[in-house]
């Protein structure tokens, strides 16, 4: 059993949104996320779903072609092949436990990776 809470494993980054990861198996992966202020997951379209659960803060979840304002306490489901993404408000930071399954490719993780190296939240 994995055992934990956002103080505890709570980790920012200055340059990009810092995941840490909490469990991963074939089936599911699990992480907390945590936001600098205008910080984001890239906007892509893996081949799973995804829960985002906001623990505090606010910013936008992209689902296909909308973006879903959120804030703590706040659920987004994104089904799998939807575009989707993650950014937190430019005067907020943001936490979320991000739930995947199944967790992506590292393939299908290409674009998110290429897209942070580039700043771009939409493709």
């Amino acid at each position: 059993m994995t055992a934990t809470d956002f103080d505890a494993e709570r980790a920012y980054e200055d340059d990009r949104f810092a995941p840490v990861e909490l469990f991963d198996s074939d089936r599911m992966r699990v992480a907390c996320g945590y936001f600098e202020p205008g910080q984001f997951i890239p906007v892509h379209a893996p081949s799973s779903d995804v829960v985002v659960h906001v623990r505090s803060g606010s910013g936008i979840v992209r689902d296909g072609d909308d973006d879903h304002r959120v804030e703590a306490g706040d659920i987004v489901v994104v089904e799998a092949d939807a575009e989707r993404g993650v950014k937190a408000d430019a005067d907020s930071r943001l936490e979320a436990l991000l739930v995947v399954a199944p967790p992506p490719t590292d393939a299908e993780h290409e674009v998110v990776d290429e897209r942070l190296r580039a700043g771009e939240f939409d493709p």
